[in-house]
């Protein structure tokens, strides 16, 4: 090779040192920047000159090194398994945080400030217990009555806080769906830039960083997937939905339900809708049923993969309404019977389930000792002559009454009788001939000891009220404890893959250095190279000149 051709040689080694030197510092500076992705300078060789093309090989020169491309440092199938254990991650750290929320409520907690509802129903016991002794005192009957009003105001507290703390995860979803959207059309927005500039020479690493971190945001939400074609242009799905693709974003719209003004997520492109007299368009339940984002009648599994994001998981533990005894009993929403209603609709969602067995725990308590009470005043007198155990209107006494006539026996819709918590004396216990009425007493307390209540449709053992809240109680905790255990055993995972993740695409300081005394002392070389070419050159010239 001649001497001028050698310069080339020199300052291939220059300019491929600077562009490796500026993407050291760049991997440097960004250190500690949230999703960033190291990146790395590929190199090759450039063209060669042929002197000959004879047998048995070619003679050719080379011509120094070529800066190929700035390369990002990335793994796919580590970004599939992370992406896919971290939604997973999500939705047990939301179902772990709902027992938890759920635990509190209920009291049952060593620090809990909630309505200690298992205190009003001892207490009730006890108040049985001591009015059999002498049911015509009026300091027991006075008693009795008092832990009755108790008991209810309890029970209204923890059924409220259920209630509440569905509006609070109601709210919870608009953020989250919120958050979905604004990752898409951010999505979007970055693969139109990146498609545009790597349509030239440069390739747009720091905005492939972004929309990578975005993917990662969004598969907290839910099951996403994705593919990247030959332009860049990256198509997202959500669970098996196009959410970003073909330059459109399919927003995720929220459907609000009249009467509990929960919020159902659902595809805007998807939906069915009518439109009144002035065009505005109207959504209704069955015009988005098939294009709910979520089928949460689906079981829970890891296997079938629908144990993904904490949208879902938040759509779940709130369920779709308030609910009540009846739905143990297959009866739903709307009170009609529906065979399975229960396993699809109640029994996957934690908070709906405690209301259902709560409730029917307090529906079994308050009929059974209205219905004793009344038993009792027509065994004593069949005719009504008599006013015992009963009203001015010959009606007996009923120590629980419903705020809502036309409604049912809920917790939600019922308060103690007033005329009897203000004068508890009305059930004087004593007949008109002036005899102890023990008999009542025996059957509030066989009441309470009689095991014939289940907690709902699958679990066949028997249980008296005292057990039922007990084993309430027991099954909220072993659900916590299974969701806590899960909880911890997937973020153990996650934090694995991420870690795996982080040993390619994270930026290490050390390396990093090292690489920058490399280039640098390459950079040298090549900078003594060339001035070795530049003497030799002085000095042939000067000799010639001579």
């Amino acid at each position: 090779m001649s001497l001028m051709g050698s310069f080339w040689v020199g300052v291939s080694g220059l300019q491929t040192s600077n562009n490796a030197l500026n993407t050291t510092a760049h991997n440097m500076s960004n250190l500690d920047t949230t999703g960033y992705t190291r990146q790395q300078v590929a190199q090759g060789t450039r063209s060669y000159v042929t002197t000959y093309k004879g047998r048995p090989q070619w003679q050719q020169i080379g011509r120094g090194v070529n800066y190929t491309l700035t390369r990002q440092e990335r793994d796919y199938f580590l970004d599939v398994n992370y992406r896919r254990e971290s939604g997973r991650s999500a939705f047990y750290d939301v179902s772990a945080s709902a027992i938890e929320e759920i635990e509190y409520i209920m009291g049952e907690t060593y620090d809990a400030e909630g309505h200690e509802f298992s205190v009003a129903l001892n207490n009730l016991w006890v108040a049985i217990q001591e009015l059999s002794k002498d049911p015509t005192s009026a300091v027991n009957q006075n008693l009795f009555v008092t832990r009755s009003y108790e008991f209810v105001s309890a029970a209204s507290a923890v059924y409220t806080s259920l209630g509440q703390y569905q509006d609070n995860l109601n709210q919870s979803v608009v953020k989250e769906v919120n958050n979905l959207n604004s990752y898409a059309e951010e999505i979007e927005e970055l693969n139109r830039k990146i498609v545009a500039i790597e349509a030239g020479q440069e390739h747009a690493n720091d905005l492939r960083d972004r929309r990578n971190h975005l993917i990662d945001e969004l598969s907290k939400l839910g099951n996403v997937t994705f593919r990247e074609d030959i332009t860049g242009y990256m198509t997202v799905r959500f669970e098996d939905v196009d959410l970003v693709k073909g330059g459109l974003v399919n927003k995720v719209e929220l459907y609000t339900d009249p009467s509990t003004g929960f919020y159902t997520p659902y595809w805007q492109m998807l939906a069915n809708y009518t439109y009144d007299e002035e065009g505005n368009r109207i959504v209704t339940e069955e015009g988005i049923q098939g294009a709910l984002v979520f089928d949460l009648t689906r079981t829970v599994s890891s296997d079938l993969n629908t144990d993904i994001g904490s949208l879902k998981s938040m759509l779940l533990a709130r369920g779709d309404h308030r609910a009540t005894y009846r739905e143990l009993q297959n009866i739903n929403k709307d009170g009609e019977y529906e065979e399975g209603w229960y396993d699809r609709h109640i029994s996957q969602s934690i908070i709906m389930n405690i209301e259902a067995e709560f409730d029917q725990l307090i529906n079994a308590v308050t009929t059974k000792i209205n219905r004793i009470i009344a038993e009792e005043a027509d065994r004593v007198d069949p005719d009504r002559e008599s006013d015992y155990l009963r009203d001015e209107n010959g009606e007996p006494y009923q120590i629980f009454k419903l705020l809502n006539e036309n409604g049912d026996w809920t917790t939600s819709n019922l308060t103690i009788n007033q005329q009897l918590r203000q004068n508890p004396s009305l059930l004087r216990f004593r007949k008109d001939e002036h005899s102890e009425d023990y008999p009542i007493i025996d059957k509030l307390r066989e009441a309470f000891e009689e095991k014939i209540y289940t907690l709902n449709p699958n679990v066949e053992t028997p249980l008296c009220f005292r057990d039922y809240y007990t084993n309430l109680v027991a099954q909220i905790a072993n659900t916590g404890s299974v969701m806590r255990g899960v909880q911890v055993t997937q973020t153990l995972a996650t934090d694995s893959l991420f870690n795996a993740r982080e040993q390619v695409v994270g930026v290490s300081s050390d390396e990093e250095l090292t690489n920058m005394i490399r280039y640098q002392n390459a950079y040298n070389a090549s900078s003594r190279y060339i001035n070795v070419i530049s003497e030799m050159l002085e000095h042939i010239l000067t000799t010639l000149g001579r």
